[in-house]
């Protein structure tokens, strides 16, 4: 189970991804940390207290990272 940030981290096999998540703020990996938990888009928005946009805009930013 994953219940933190470093949960995440420790989950990761692949090296360049996570070479990139290291390199992440906090907010994005809650948004992923809270993703893998399950939690719907509006769910991580109201428990971050950030927009659905703001959301969708980090995951959008990450996957380029990740390409």
């Amino acid at each position: 189970e994953i219940y933190s940030i470093d949960d995440l981290m420790d989950e990761i096999e692949n090296e360049h991804l996570y070479n990139i998540l290291l390199n992440e703020d906090n907010i994005t990996l809650k948004i992923i940390m809270y993703k893998v938990q399950g939690y719907s888009t509006k769910e991580i928005a109201n428990i971050l207290g950030i927009t659905i946009d703001n959301i969708y805009y980090r995951i959008k930013k990450l996957r380029k990272k990740i390409k």
